[in-house]
């Protein structure tokens, strides 16, 4: 019975091994989003549109007008019902002519409130100046009472896709599978996990963020199945040793178990040493972790400011090997 014991709680004192589907720590390189923007005017206003100092929505409600076959002089027309906003839009990979996107409004003048108001037809362009889609539609104003922001509205489905963008997905027979965080240890986990199911040459890690994935012969035509296949591979990522520090809350938060090297450090009224000496007030004994340090330095009442200090100085000192982030 005691043998069985002892198995369960190594069990549950074992440290399990953390994998990470590949398509959480790497993207296909050219699938991304695009970002789209557009100018336009929402009318219907209850006089709580730009004022008569937004000269830029006088002169677009007069042109708008004039296209129309509306001959009005700008300094004839009032404005109240009617505001300058930016439309924005995030135009996914691989989305087709008709689709609908999610738009969002964004008053550019003076108005007070964008509530009731009809965005008019407004294209909406990528960088590269070409129009991809059309927004118009109701706004609609999230929250209620005073909390709502009443500048910024969205429109479900406000806009719809005219062009579509070509994204080849593998070109050349190759796909570049790009890494979000760079790291060389993972990059090659990543390859050889690949290389399992693939081929022992199919893939090789160019850097540490790249991994070049030539497409065997068995799956050309078949590129989406395979990248469906190797995005759900279980990749063991390698995470550097960091230590984030947040200095007006003392909030510390670190990555595993992060030992010190025998060191000693004087502080104002706080003295800390690790691995024999003599600490007024922590003696931490050697091979100590970080966790047991900030722990002590807990215990004591140090302030989140000693708290940085000392962590900063155990890291200039070398007996801190790990990344030390302060925000």
């Amino acid at each position: 019975m005691r043998r069985i014991w002892v198995f369960f709680v190594l069990i549950l004192f074992a440290v399990p091994v953390r994998a990470e589907k590949l398509k959480d720590l790497a993207t296909i390189a050219g699938v991304r989003d695009n970002q789209l923007v557009g100018y336009g005017l929402v009318v219907g206003l209850a006089g709580t549109g730009d004022g008569s100092r937004a000269a830029f929505t006088v002169q677009s409600l007069a042109n708008m007008l004039e296209n129309m076959g509306v001959h009005v002089p700008a300094d004839k027309l009032k404005v109240k019902n009617v505001a300058s906003v930016m439309v924005s839009a995030v135009l996914p990979p691989f989305v087709r002519q008709g689709q609908k996107l999610d738009v969002t409004v964004s008053s550019m003048g003076d108005a007070r409130s964008l509530a009731g108001g009809t965005l008019l037809a407004t294209p909406l362009k990528g960088l590269d100046g070409r129009v991809y889609a059309v927004a118009q539609g109701q706004l609609a104003i999230g929250g209620k009472g005073d909390g709502r922001h009443l500048t910024v509205a969205r429109i479900p489905d406000g806009a719809l896709v005219e062009r579509e963008l070509g994204v080849e997905v593998a070109a050349g027979g190759r796909i570049d599978v790009s890494l979000k965080r760079s790291d060389f240890t993972t990059a090659s986990r990543m390859a050889r996990a690949i290389n399992a199911v693939l081929g022992r040459t199919a893939a090789r890690a160019l850097d540490g963020s790249t991994v070049e994935v030539r497409v065997p012969e068995r799956y050309r035509g078949h590129e989406v199945e395979m990248i469906a296949m190797i995005e759900n591979l279980e990749i063991k990522a390698d995470e550097p040793a960091r230590v984030i520090l947040d200095e007006r809350t003392g909030t510390v938060v670190m990555g595993g178990s992060i030992r010190l090297a025998p060191v000693a450090v004087a502080h104002g009224r706080l003295t800390v040493s690790v691995g024999g000496g003599s600490g007024q007030l922590i003696d931490l004994a050697a091979g100590s972790t970080l966790a047991d340090l900030v722990a002590a330095l807990n215990s004591v009442g140090a302030s989140p400011r000693e708290m940085v200090a000392i962590l900063q100085a155990i890291k200039a000192a070398g007996a801190l090997n790990a990344e030390l982030e302060i925000i």
